[in-house]
């Protein structure tokens, strides 16, 4: 499958712009805080509309403002892993993935216990998100975004919260989405080490 992105909006007094095709497993989208690397991911997402340009993900549009395209984020199917985990605290592990899951409408890449056993979460489904450590929640949250049947995973700086320990668990876990389960990934990151081991395209803001 293969990016195709070409987007511009104003926000405030600053413009965030793009202009890339990628057909990398892992296209990272690296800069520093500020640069509009997650108002673009917002924008792939269907978040956040550009004012103008295409998003495109292998021939299909999600965005064109010259075609007057816009499709909602529902359809876009999306799988977002958030900076921080954002699992529903009054919901189990296993009760969070039935969530993701419900979502999927027969279309999950795989069974909820496959998922589990993929990122090493299946001791963790009768636990409370309060009592998993940052890399156990990360892998939660990963596991829900992959149950809900995604065309694509966007990934907004999901180890920046995370000690060094817990950054290389969840770096392994990535590198098998990349390897094994070959989903594009959109990955926002202002760390140089870590796009340039995960990603095959590195684009700059």
């Amino acid at each position: 499958m293969s990016f195709e992105v070409r987007a511009e909006r104003q926000l405030g007094e600053a413009k965030v712009t793009a202009n890339f095709t990628s057909d990398s497993s892992v296209t990272a989208l690296f800069g520093p805080s500020g640069a509009g690397k997650t108002s673009l991911l917002n924008m792939v997402a269907g978040l956040l509309r550009p004012d103008r340009g295409r998003i495109a993900l292998t021939g299909q549009v999600l965005f064109d403002s010259d075609l007057g395209i816009d499709l909602p984020v529902q359809q876009r199917r999306a799988g977002y892993v958030f900076q921080d985990s954002r699992l529903f605290p009054h919901l189990r592990v296993r009760q969070n993935l039935e969530y993701g899951a419900a979502r999927a409408e027969g279309r999950s890449l795989m069974t909820l216990e496959d998922a589990a056993a993929f990122l090493g979460i299946a001791h963790l489904l009768d636990r409370w998100p309060r009592t998993l450590s940052g890399g156990e929640a990360q892998r939660v949250a990963i596991g829900r975004a992959l149950l809900s049947g995604p065309r694509f995973l966007l990934m907004d700086e999901p180890l920046a919260s995370l000690d060094r320990a817990r950054r290389e668990e969840v770096m392994l876990v990535i590198e098998r989405l990349r390897d094994e389960v070959r989903l594009p990934i959109l990955y926002v990151s202002h760390d140089r080490a870590e796009v340039e081991r995960l990603a095959g395209l590195i684009v700059e803001l």
